[in-house]
C-alpha cells in the first residue's frame, strides 16, 4: 500500500490501526463513484425529556459533523450491485442511538423492502443516547421489528461493525444481519473494559472485545481490512444475486 492509499483509508503506516471515519469518508471508500443518492428525511431530534444542555450538544454535533443526526442512508452501488446503504457517524455524539437514528434505520429497511434491494449497514456507535432515556432504548426492539419485516422481502442484509460498536446497539440490531462482519481493529462489546474489570475485579485479556477475538469465538462471520471491504461486500452481493436468480 502506497502513501496515497494509507491516507485514503486513514490507516497508520506504522501500527496499521485505523482512524475513525466520517459517514462521507466511508461512502467514498466503499461505493462506486458518484452512485450514492442520499435519502432526504424530514426528521428533527427533539429534547423530549427536557434534559439540560442537550439542545446545545445537538447544535455542536451538527456543526462538528455537518449532519443533522448520526446516520446517513440512501441508495448506492457497490461493485455495480445496487443496495440500500446506511452509515453511522461517530462524529455526531459518538453515533449514539436515539429516536431519530432509530427512525432512520427503520426507514432504511422499509425502503429496501419496498424496492427489493439488499441492505448494507455500517455500524459505529457508543450505544443508546442517555439524553433520551427510555425513548432510545425502545428503538432496540422497534428496529428489530423493522428488520423482521424486511426479511420477508428475501433480500440479503450485511451488517459491518466498525469501531466502536457498543452498548444497546451491539445488544440489538448489530448482530441481526444475514452476514455480520467487522472491520479489523474494531472494538465490539456492551460495557467497556474498565467498567467490567471494576465490577468483576478480574483482569481482562488484551484481546478482549477485539474483532478478531470475537471471530475466533464464532460471533462474527469474518473480519476484513478496510482496503478490502468494497470487494468483499461486492462478492457477497453478487453471489446472493446469482443465488436468487437460480
Amino acid at each position: 500500500m502506497n502513501q496515497l492509499e494509507w491516507g485514503f483509508y486513514k490507516q497508520c503506516p506504522h501500527c496499521h490501526h485505523y482512524l475513525r471515519l466520517t459517514a462521507q469518508q466511508r461512502i467514498n471508500q466503499v461505493v462506486d463513484k458518484n452512485s450514492f443518492k442520499q435519502l432526504e428525511l424530514n426528521m428533527t431530534t427533539l429534547n423530549q425529556l427536557k434534559v439540560p444542555e442537550y439542545d446545545d450538544k445537538l447544535a455542536k454535533a451538527k456543526d462538528k459533523s455537518g449532519l443533522t443526526e448520526a446516520m446517513v442512508i440512501g441508495t448506492a452501488q457497490i461493485k455495480s450491485q445496487r443496495v440500500m446503504l446506511g452509515v453511522m457517524d461517530t462524529n455526531f455524539m459518538m453515533g449514539t442511538l436515539n429516536t431519530t437514528v432509530g427512525e432512520i434505520i427503520k426507514q432504511l429497511y422499509f425502503e429496501a423492502a419496498k424496492h427489493k434491494l439488499p441492505v448494507v449497514l455500517f455500524i459505529a456507535s457508543g450505544g443508546a443516547r442517555m439524553q433520551e432515556g427510555i425513548y432510545s432504548l425502545l428503538q432496540m426492539n422497534t428496529i428489530l421489528n423493522a428488520k423482521r419485516n424486511f426479511d420477508q422481502s428475501k433480500q440479503v442484509s450485511i451488517n459491518v461493525l466498525t469501531d466502536p460498536t457498543m452498548g444497546g446497539v451491539s445488544a440489538s440490531f448489530a448482530f441481526e444481519g444475514d452476514f455480520v462482519i467487522a472491520e479489523k481493529y474494531t472494538q465490539i462489546g456492551f460495557a467497556g473494559r474498565r467498567v467490567i474489570e471494576t465490577i468483576s475485579t478480574e483482569k481482562l485479556p488484551i484481546e478482549f472485545q477485539d474483532a478478531d477475538h470475537l471471530k475466533q469465538h464464532g460471533l462474527l462471520d469474518d473480519v476484513i481490512e478496510r482496503s478490502e471491504m468494497a470487494d468483499y461486500i461486492g462478492r457477497i452481493l453478487k453471489l446472493h444475486q446469482e443465488e436468487s436468480s437460480c
